[in-house]
């Protein structure tokens, strides 16, 4: 019996093979990026159509010389490997084994509705033509629509890893006590680990990256309840375990630092931004489908915890990640390192006039004050100085995710005059003006 078999092909824009032949769902309205390559295999073979479905499709798509270089460690625990075998399987009209790698990855993950939608589509395929993702009669068309953009979210992001000749923009520098650093990436609904190599600089090298859920109304938070997920460099503040926490929470919880210092500064509030589990009932959350925190699954949440440091790893999340190439990254981290130090340097040469042209006329401090009443207080102060060492250790730097260009920069800072000594944990955001960086805000850490 012939089997018309249009199965996933609303969920990852597949090609589907039936007898030799090649049905495209998209034929009348092809997808803007697509690219029609002809198949190696014989002289008389039908065209593929190379979306970004998943690494394997991908790679028979793009020569060789074009791939990017993947990283040597990737996450072991996530189940997109599987997810693209079983769509080339699909693809190539092998239901039998596809249904077989199906079955084989519930047995691992018993609560992935995602694979229960597919298993269940492979069964139908068996008795009848199918036409649609989620062709059970009276399939609920919002839960089918999240696990198609589930989906969606997955493969893309397995076929699209982190380019292994670049880093992310956000991580110029991490502090030697800062082991790991998070990255997400609201857009494709992904979480980025990567390890500060100290043998190298300090080059951020990646590590894993992990499915997550975040705000039902996408990114960008400014109010309570407007069930968005923050853009911005924020810091891990707690650990909670399980045991303190409701179900919804799963294996457990870290909170943010949300509102930071810049949130307040641009009048965004709201609280309680999560890194945290999903319910024991649930494998897997939609992508979009939290009041704001980033959820993962449980299995990744416990990779992900090993190594996490309470008040040491920072946490940027953005709507799409920019990447630089290892010389951008060298040049742009060395430019705001010497503009650190030269702020430093002027400070102790007591020219408290060359010291105030690093703020700027924006500026407040965490003693709220502005910048008259600040740049007063310096001059004051001044005035009874022979002489002032200033030491910095621990620097980090981070760029803030966004149109404006912040940088966060947190320090220890070792302060001693004539008539005064103190050590501090101290945090600056700098923001470029007319070309320039300069502090909008200073206080303590």
């Amino acid at each position: 019996m012939r089997i018309r078999l249009a199965i996933l092909s609303l969920c990852v824009g597949l090609p589907l093979t039936v007898q030799g032949k090649v049905h495209d769902p998209r034929e009348k309205s092809k997808a803007p990026n697509a690219k029609v390559v002809t198949s190696k295999k014989g002289a008389g073979a039908a065209p593929h159509v190379a979306l970004p479905v998943a690494a394997a499709l991908a790679a028979s798509a793009a020569p060789a010389s074009q791939r990017s270089e993947l990283p040597a460690t990737v996450s072991d625990s996530a189940p997109e490997a599987r997810l693209t075998r079983i769509f080339s399987e699909i693809e190539a009209n092998r239901l039998n084994q596809a249904l077989s790698l199906t079955e084989s990855l519930l047995k691992q993950y018993p609560n992935f509705r995602l694979a229960h939608l597919i298993r269940g589509d492979l069964l139908l395929a068996r008795t009848r033509p199918i036409e649609n993702f989620g062709a059970l009669n009276n399939a609920p068309a919002d839960k089918v629509a999240d696990l198609r953009a589930e989906a969606l979210a997955r493969l893309d992001a397995y076929r699209q890893k982190p380019p292994g000749d670049a880093v992310p923009r956000y991580l110029l520098q991490m502090q030697p006590g800062q082991k790991h650093a998070i990255v997400v990436d609201t857009r494709r609904s992904r979480l980025y680990l990567y390890e500060n190599d100290t043998r190298n600089g300090g080059r951020p090298r990646f590590v894993a990256d992990y499915y997550v859920t975040h705000g039902k109304l996408g990114a960008d938070k400014l109010v309570e309840g407007d069930k968005k997920t923050p853009i911005g460099v924020y810091h891990i503040t707690a650990n909670l375990p399980r045991q303190k926490l409701a179900d919804l929470y799963g294996s457990g919880a870290f909170p943010l630092n949300y509102p930071n210092e810049l949130d307040r500064r641009q009048g965004r509030g709201g609280s309680g931004i999560w890194l945290h589990g999903t319910p024991s009932d649930t494998f897997a959350r939609p992508p979009r489908a939290s009041d704001g925190c980033v959820v993962l699954t449980n299995q990744d949440l416990d990779a992900v915890a090993k190594n996490l440091q309470v008040g040491l790893t920072p946490v940027i999340i953005s709507s799409s990640i920019e990447w630089l190439s290892l010389d951008d990254w060298n040049k742009e981290r060395t430019e705001l390192n010497q503009t650190i130090e030269n702020w430093r340097g002027d400070w102790e040469s007591r020219d408290v006039e060359r010291y105030l042209k690093h703020y700027s006329k924006r500026f407040r401090s965490g003693e709220k004050q502005d910048f008259e009443q600040f740049a007063q207080q310096k001059r004051q102060v001044g005035t009874s100085k022979e002489w002032i060492k200033v030491k910095i250790d621990n620097l980090s730097v981070f760029r803030n995710p966004g149109k404006e260009e912040v940088i966060v920069v947190t320090f220890e800072q070792d302060y001693r005059s004539n008539n005064l000594d103190n050590r501090m944990r101290k945090r600056q955001y700098w923001q470029r003006e007319d070309g320039k960086w300069k502090i909008i805000y200073e206080g303590s850490a």
